[in-house]
């Protein structure tokens, strides 16, 4: 019986992109032949990974996972929205997002945690699952949020399943308050985050770039004014700028005549104690992702044609 050794069983996995116990199977079935063990592989349909990698993954789920203290965002992307239906897919996604609460909120941990029920880890499922389904996937994102008292409210918008969807949210509050009265409120506002999308908590968040990029703006807009002047302005703007895009100073969508930092607030008299919001995520399926446009056939055979299409 040929020695099968950990070298051998990594260079197939690079060549392959199979998962490490598909790789292993495959050497000691064709006694370490490694030509032969990659056409063993083929047969079994598990190397296709490998050929599906480079295509755009930009559909896909986004998946939320609460343990009341603790919750994780996970973004997992496949090629179609189809794929995101199937069972197989939806019910990894939903797996790998609840392994993702016992990790330290990076793709790599999580890829490099162990997949129940199997003796692959979570990113060698995954290649199992390319193989199996025939699409390229990727993990491409997570996140965790941690509380020490209070709760992770969690929200999925267009959601096809118990905690997945197209738009997928956590808002960390901190009280000792009443429970009842954290989740009521902490729903309400991962529902505003999941509608207006905002940068960051509060001013001091918002990142260095943005700012300057911003007042480049009013900077042009007001051209020719005197420097005092143009430094009011551009104040002025600023102030307005982090008023429509931070979270506890955008008015709330369930009651636009207060401030996010105002219902908080109000919401200490129900909750019996203080409440602090401490952070949020916000992940919508995609984003950021250049998505291949679709070929236009009728305009491909009409140009051919010589007509207008």
């Amino acid at each position: 019986m040929a020695n099968i050794t950990a070298a051998m069983v990594k260079e197939l996995r690079e060549t392959t992109s199979a998962g490490m116990m598909d790789c292993k199977a495959a050497l000691a079935e064709t006694k370490g032949d490694m030509e032969a063990a990659i056409d063993w592989l083929r047969k079994k349909g598990l190397s296709k990974a490998a050929k599906k990698a480079g295509r755009v993954a930009a559909e896909g789920l986004v998946a939320v996972e609460s343990s009341g203290h603790t919750a994780t965002i996970l973004e997992v992307n496949s090629e179609t929205d189809f794929v995101a239906r199937n069972d197989q897919f939806q019910a990894f996604v939903r797996e790998a997002a609840k392994i993702a609460l016992n990790g330290n909120g990076t793709i790599e941990n999580l890829e490099a945690a162990h997949f129940p029920g199997s003796q692959t880890t979570v990113k060698d499922r995954l290649q199992e699952l390319i193989a199996t389904i025939g699409e390229n996937m990727t993990l491409r994102r997570v996140a965790k949020l941690e509380v020490s008292k209070g709760l992770i409210a969690t929200y999925v918008h267009n959601a096809v399943g118990d905690g997945l969807g197209k738009i997928g949210v956590l808002v960390a509050l901190e009280s000792e308050g009443d429970v009842g009265a954290l989740e009521t409120l902490g729903r309400q506002i991962a529902m505003h985050v999941a509608a207006t999308n905002p940068v960051a908590l509060d001013a001091s968040g918002v990142d260095q770039a943005t700012i300057e990029r911003e007042s480049a703006i009013l900077r042009d807009k007001n051209a020719g004014k005197p420097d005092h002047v143009m430094q009011k302005i551009i104040e002025s703007g600023l102030k307005s700028y982090f008023k429509e895009v931070t979270l506890l100073e955008q008015p709330f969508v369930h009651d636009p005549s207060k401030t996010v930092t105002q219902v908080l607030k109000e919401a200490e008299s129900k909750a019996g104690k203080p409440v602090a919001l401490k952070a949020f995520v916000r992940y919508a399926l995609g984003e950021g992702i250049e998505k291949e446009e679709a070929p236009d056939f009728a305009a491909e055979v009409a140009a051919q044609a010589g007509l207008k299409a």
